[in-house]
């Protein structure tokens, strides 16, 4: 357990639960404590399950650095590049329980993932930076590009369309929308089944199928 996320290792399945107490942000805190426990699920289990609290998964960038200091700023954001890098990218099988509103970088997260699960329910996914004045980065423009549906790429992007759970699936930021009641245990079958997977196989699979993207992501990290 850290400030910011709980790991849980069950049956070789790693879950990494973020709660900051508040809205989740993805701060320089945060970025730093997933990638310490992806690293630590790499070698304790076979899968790894990034969720959030009840009715949150993440908030995007801490909107309080976003407005501070030029360094700050570039801080969070290149802590949160070097991680959705490294969640794109991980050789396992990274699944991801969305339990609420997963806004911004919290959207962009989902997308790093193999198998992405949303509860149904009254909350957003999407990105919503023009809205509020920002620029997608490097990061979050190829993740967008890789895993939505390009027929919506300029919706779900240029013209910050927040979706609900069912919607998202549609479009390419969730795979599945279940009940909140059978979130856990659908969670754990779909890890279960990746579990399965031979590991080798998997890994060399992912580092193929996502070599260009991911490759275009590392340059742009500092």
């Amino acid at each position: 357990m850290t400030d910011y996320v709980y790991y849980r290792l069950e049956d070789g399945i790693a879950f990494l639960t973020m709660d900051d107490g508040k809205a989740n942000a993805m701060s320089v805190s945060m970025s730093e404590a997933l990638t310490e426990n992806l690293d630590r699920a790499l070698e304790e289990a076979d899968v790894a399950v990034i969720t959030g609290r009840p009715g949150l998964l993440c908030a995007g960038f801490d909107l309080k650095v976003i407005n501070g200091t030029a360094e700050q700023r570039d801080a969070m954001v290149n802590a949160g590049a070097r991680l959705m890098h490294k969640a794109y990218t991980h050789p396992q099988p990274v699944v991801i329980a969305c339990t609420g509103h997963a806004i911004a970088a919290g959207a962009l997260l989902a997308l790093t993932a193999d198998y992405r699960l949303g509860i149904l329910g009254d909350y957003k996914i999407g990105l919503n930076e023009t809205s509020i004045g920002l620029r997608l980065p490097v990061f979050g423009r190829e993740l967008a590009r890789d895993r939505l549906d390009n027929r919506r790429l300029t919706q779900a992007t240029l013209n910050a369309t927040l979706y609900d759970p069912e919607a998202a699936a549609d479009i390419g930021f969730l795979d599945e929308v279940v009940s909140e009641e059978a979130l856990l245990a659908r969670t754990s079958k779909i890890a279960q089944d990746l579990q399965k997977l031979d590991a080798k196989a998997f890994a060399q699979v992912k580092a193929d199928i996502r070599r260009d993207t991911g490759e275009k992501i590392f340059r742009s990290l500092k």
